[in-house]
């Protein structure tokens, strides 16, 4: 009598790695080895949904589809958690002429993880064969929105994701068409005044721009609004520093002639500390501050030697926070030097720049906004929202930076935050040295 079993089916890492090693062969040119790999894989495990699925993918290569969704039926019967069987079986039944029951299929991927990239190009492609553009392009914008920026693309959908790209900027040109005279009218009604919050909302919501929000990286204050850069008008005693830009300008190009050794690495981490973006900068002069106050600080050897524009500081809303503000300096980036993306200590103070010596090629961004320095002419912005600056000229940029209390603080915030940050500081006896 014959004794002898069957043989115990493959365990699950078993199974992977066939498919693996039939895949492995197949990218290698040989078809033959691959199938017999899959073939015999099959003939150990034939309802392992993964082998299923497997088959069925080659079916649909060969042009077989019917075979290919008979294959992917029987997957997700066994495995219905799965998104991707789904879309596979999406995609053979939508050879097979059967719209609704791929819709149907495309759905339950989704239902399942909405962030699925092949099933949302999937319901884009099925909303564009029935005319639908417009849905069309809000399901390739949420194919879109869910690639993190920079991320590596896989070649099998690199062409519908430009064509997904190319049906969502033709409707955001349809729909910003569409707007156009309503929204004139509306401006004209209102005087014809900018709308600049108005025009960085619309923005935001057809994609043409990111949000970019307060990221301090110790004091945050709630209920201040993000704003990248502040209106040049709400600061009129700016207009004396602007006014006087050539003599600042003059106070600095005399420090570079005659003081170089009171240049210091603006980045001077000590050792311990993660310096992540900053690396290539830690005590570097390639990005060099010449300091009139440091974190409240008088450096006056400094004063002495830039006077007028010691002066004119004295007249700026600047912080006064023991051990820790105002500090204001000359900003000397070097030529083709860049400084990383990053963020502020808090956003109850703001920054300013007065551009001084500006070669071509340097630029700055703050959030969603790029600008360019041009001399003379000083702006305030949030340094907590994500910021970066760039000098790809062959020679210095200068600038003087300054913080001033956030003007949308009250006198009584303003004093208690100067109480809060001085207690905190002296708590933990923090140096000064060591940034808030």
């Amino acid at each position: 009598m014959n004794t002898a079993t069957n043989p115990a089916p493959p365990d699950e890492g078993t199974i992977i790695r066939m498919l693996q090693a039939s895949k492995a062969e197949a990218a290698a040119g040989r078809v033959t080895e691959s199938d017999q790999l899959l073939a015999r894989v099959a003939q150990q495990a034939p309802n392992h949904p993964a082998v299923l699925n497997e088959l069925g993918v080659r079916m649909m290569a060969r042009g077989a589809p019917d075979r290919a969704e008979a294959l992917f039926a029987r997957a997700t019967a066994i495995d219905a958690k799965h998104p991707a069987l789904w879309a596979n079986l999406a995609s053979s039944l939508k050879a097979l002429g059967r719209r609704s029951e791929e819709i149907g299929a495309i759905e339950q991927a989704l239902a399942i993880e909405p962030r699925h990239v092949s099933a949302l190009l999937q319901k884009g492609g099925y909303l564009e064969d029935i005319g639908d553009t417009r849905n069309a392009a809000r399901a390739y914008q949420n194919v879109l929105a869910v690639l993190p920026p920079g991320s590596e693309i896989p070649p099998t959908i690199q062409d519908a994701l430009e064509h997904a790209k190319s049906v969502v900027d033709a409707d955001l040109a349809a729909l910003s068409a569409a707007l156009e005279e309503p929204l004139a009218k509306l401006r004209k009604l209102h005087g014809g005044r900018p709308q600049l919050r108005v025009d960085k909302c619309l923005d935001t919501l057809m994609g043409k721009r990111r949000p970019y929000h307060s990221h301090p990286t110790w004091m945050y204050f709630p209920e201040l609004p993000a704003i990248e850069f502040f209106e040049r008008s709400d600061f009129l005693w700016l207009d004396a520093f602007e006014a006087r830009a050539a003599e600042i300008r003059s106070e600095v190009l005399r420090v570079l002639v005659s003081d170089r050794d009171g240049l210091q690495p603006y980045i001077d981490f000590p050792s311990g500390l993660p310096l992540d973006q900053f690396r290539e900068l830690n005590r570097s002069r390639r990005w060099s501050a010449y300091f009139l106050w440091n974190q409240s600080d008088q450096v006056a050897g400094h004063i002495a030697r830039c006077p007028k524009t010691a002066e004119l500081l004295e007249t700026a809303p600047r912080c006064r926070i023991k051990g820790r503000a105002p500090t204001a300096f000359f900003s000397i980036l070097d030529a083709n030097t860049r400084i990383p993306a990053h963020v502020g200590v808090t956003n109850t103070r703001c920054t300013v720049h007065v551009p001084l010596v500006v070669p071509p090629d340097c630029g700055f961004r703050v959030g969603a906004t790029t600008r360019e320095w041009v001399p003379g002419q000083a702006w305030v912005f949030d340094d907590t929202i994500e910021h970066e600056a760039w000098n790809l000229s062959d020679t210095p940029r200068a600038i003087l930076i300054f913080d001033i209390w956030n003007p949308l603080l009250t006198a009584a915030e303003r004093d208690m935050i100067q109480t809060a940050t001085e207690v905190y500081a002296q708590y933990y006896a923090l140096p000064p040295e060591q940034a808030l």
